[in-house]
């Protein structure tokens, strides 16, 4: 008996555990307003109503030092700047959002700091 609730408790250790820190960071994170966006990262993200579904990021960025860990200063087809999460592929950008709001990991970005990296655009509203 014993054995079973050290093996439970054990098991949900491992989950608990689980996740990476790039979905606890909450950029590219589908929200409704800034408190759905974690406040714990700095500087703390807001909710970018302009997108479909919100977006968890940061606007008025100048380069990648304004942005969070695992997030770019990207400037977007509107013209202004933001913070979006890095990506590799297009799952890295919807471990937080709805299909139906899915954002996309796009390199045909304008980065301002230059570089390759690839950045999760989120659906325009």
């Amino acid at each position: 008996m014993i054995r079973n609730v050290v093996a439970v408790v054990g098991l949900l250790l491992v989950v608990a555990g689980c996740g990476s820190s790039s979905d606890a960071l909450g950029v590219a994170a589908e929200c409704t307003k800034t408190s759905d966006c974690n406040q714990s990262v700095s500087p703390p993200l807001e909710c970018l109503t302009g997108f479909k579904g919100g977006y968890c990021g940061l606007s008025g960025c100048t380069g990648n030092a304004d942005c969070p860990t695992d997030s770019l200063c990207v400037t977007h087809t509107d013209g202004k700047n933001y913070c979006f999460r890095t990506c590799n592929t297009k799952a890295d950008c919807n471990a937080n959002r709805t299909t139906a709001n899915e954002a996309n990991c796009s390199s045909n970005i304008v980065r301002v700091d230059g570089g390759s990296q690839k950045a999760c655009v989120p659906p325009s509203a």
